[in-house]
C-alpha cells in the first residue's frame, strides 16, 4: 500500500497543497521554540536566560503540539471527505478498510515528512528572531548564541509526524465505517475536552493575584474549551441552521447545502474557533496583567517582561497560524465543489445565486465560529480577571473584540467569495465534466 500511497501522490500532488502547508507551518513553529531548548541547554548559558529560553519553549509546546494536530486534522479531514467516491471505488474493488487506511496514513506522513523538512530552514531563521527579541528585551544576555540541535529537529519532524498519521487514521476511519457507527469516539472526545477545559479554566481561582502561573489554567481552559466546541462544530451548526430564517434562492441553497456538509465543515469551524478563542484570550488577559501592574506603581520585573514577551510573540504566531490554516481550509473545501457550482447552474441557478448562496455560508460560519471561540474565551477570561483585580469585566472595552472578529470576518468571507468567484469563470458543463 506504500506504493500505492507514494503514486496517489505523484498523479495528483495539487490534493496534498494543503496537508503539505498545515505540516509545513506547524513544524515550523514547533522547531523554532523548541530550537530555545537547544539554545539554553548550551554550556556557559547562565541560570536567567536559560529559564526564560525554557519557559518560552515550554509553553508554546504545549500549544503548538496541540494546534498542530487540529491543524493537520482539519485539511486532512477536509482532504478525506472529498475522496469519498474514491475509497468506495477502492473498496468495490476488493481493497480492505484495513488496506485503505494503510494508504492514506501512508500518504499523510509522507506528505507530512516532507513539509517538516522544507520546515527546518525557516524554523532556524525564525528561532534565531526570537533569540533576537528576547536579549533586545534584556531576558536573555546578549553573549547567549543561538543553537539548533536534536531537541527542535526531532520535536518538530517527530510532533508533525505523528499528527498527521494519527488524524489521517482518524479520518479515514470514520470514511471507512457504516454511517450508524460513526460519532462515538468523537462525541466522547468532545465532553472529556470540554471538562477538562472547565477545570483547567477554574483553577484559576486556587492561584493568588500574583502568583507567576496565573495566566496558565486560564489561557489552556480557553483553548482546551475552544477545541470541545471545534469538535462540536457539526451538531451545533446544524442546530443554527434550524433557527435562522432565511429566504430567497441564495439562502434556501446556502442552508440545504450546510446541513449536508455540517461535517465537512467542521474542519473549517476548527481553526475559526481556535483563532477567536486564543487571540481574544490571550489579548484580554495580557491587557488586563499589563494594567494591574501599571496600576501597582511597581515596576515591571524580569518575569513580567518574560510573560508579556512571550505573550504578544505567541499570540502573534499562533494567530497568524491559525488565520493561514483557516484559509487554507476554506480554499480546499471552496476549490472542490466546482462540479457542485456547476450543477446548481446547469439547474437553473444564476452565478450571482451561487455566489450569494456562498457568502451566506461564509457568514454562517463566521458567526459560529465567532461565537464559539468567544464563549472559550470569556471561559478564561473571566477567572484571570477576577483573581487579578476582583472584577469580573476586563477595562479594556470592546475593541479587541471587534479587531479579532474583523479579521476573523474578512479573513473567512474573502476567501470563500474570492475562491467560489474563480471556480464560477469555469463553464458549468466543463466543471460537471472536469470534476467527474
Amino acid at each position: 500500500m506504500l506504493a500505492l500511497a507514494l503514486r496517489s501522490i505523484r498523479k495528483r500532488p495539487g490534493r496534498f497543497t494543503a496537508t503539505l502547508l498545515s505540516a509545513f507551518l506547524g513544524a515550523a513553529i514547533l522547531m523554532m521554540f523548541n530550537s530555545l531548548h537547544d539554545t539554553a541547554g548550551q554550556p556557559g548559558v547562565d541560570s536567567r536566560s536559560a529559564e526564560s529560553l525554557s519557559t518560552a519553549a515550554s509553553v508554546v509546546g504545549g500549544y503548538g503540539s496541540l494546534l498542530v494536530f487540529f491543524a493537520v486534522a482539519s485539511t486532512l479531514t477536509v482532504n478525506v471527505r472529498q475522496r469519498t467516491s474514491e475509497i468506495e471505488l477502492l473498496r468495490c474493488s476488493g481493497a480492505t478498510p484495513a488496506q485503505i487506511k494503510r494508504m492514506v496514513v501512508g500518504e499523510s506522513m509522507a506528505v507530512a515528512l516532507v513539509g517538516a523538512l522544507l520546515a527546518i530552514g525557516p524554523a532556524m531563521l525564525g528561532g534565531r528572531a526570537l533569540l533576537d527579541i528576547f536579549q533586545d528585551s534584556g531576558q536573555v544576555k546578549m553573549s547567549v548564541e543561538y543553537s539548533f540541535g536534536s531537541t527542535a529537529l526531532m520535536s518538530g519532524v517527530g510532533i508533525t509526524a505523528l499528527a498527521a498519521a494519527g488524524a489521517a487514521f482518524l479520518a479515514v476511519r470514520r470514511a471507512t465505517r457504516g454511517r450508524q457507527q460513526r460519532g462515538g469516539a468523537r462525541k466522547f472526545l468532545a465532553y472529556a475536552t470540554l471538562a477538562l477545559g472547565g477545570v483547567s479554566a477554574s483553577s484559576t481561582f486556587a492561584f493568588s493575584a500574583k502568583d507567576a502561573a496565573l495566566m496558565a489554567p486560564a489561557a489552556y481552559g480557553a483553548i482546551l474549551l475552544s477545541v470541545g466546541f471545534a469538535l462540536f462544530a457539526p451538531r451545533l451548526l446544524g442546530g443554527l441552521l434550524d433557527l435562522l430564517p432565511l429566504s430567497g434562492p441564495s439562502g434556501y441553497l446556502a442552508v440545504r447545502n450546510m446541513r449536508r456538509r455540517a461535517a465537512e465543515l467542521s474542519g473549517v469551524l476548527m481553526p475559526l474557533i481556535l483563532f477567536t478563542g486564543i487571540a481574544t484570550a490571550t489579548l484580554y488577559m495580557q491587557g488586563v496583567e499589563s494594567d494591574a501592574i501599571k496600576a501597582s506603581g511597581v515596576p515591571k520585573s524580569i518575569d513580567a517582561k518574560n510573560l508579556e514577551t512571550l505573550n504578544l510573540v505567541v499570540v502573534g504566531i499562533i494567530v497568524a497560524f491559525s488565520c493561514i490554516m483557516l484559509i487554507n481550509s476554506l480554499y480546499a473545501a471552496t476549490t472542490y465543489r466546482a462540479r457542485e457550482f456547476g450543477g446548481q447552474r446547469l439547474a437553473g441557478a444564476t452565478p450571482n445565486q451561487v455566489l450569494g448562496m456562498v457568502g451566506v455560508e461564509g457568514l454562517i460560519l463566521t458567526v459560529t465560529g465567532v461565537f464559539l471561540g468567544t464563549v472559550a474565551a470569556i471561559a478564561g477570561i473571566v477567572p484571570f480577571t477576577l483573581v487579578r483585580t476582583e472584577s469580573v469585566r476586563p477595562d479594556q472595552g470592546l475593541g479587541i473584540w471587534l479587531s479579532v472578529v474583523a479579521v476573523a470576518a474578512t479573513v473567512t468571507l474573502g476567501t470563500v467569495l474570492v475562491t467560489a468567484r474563480r471556480a464560477l469563470r469555469t463553464p458549468a458543463v466543463e466543471a460537471v465534466v472536469l470534476a467527474a
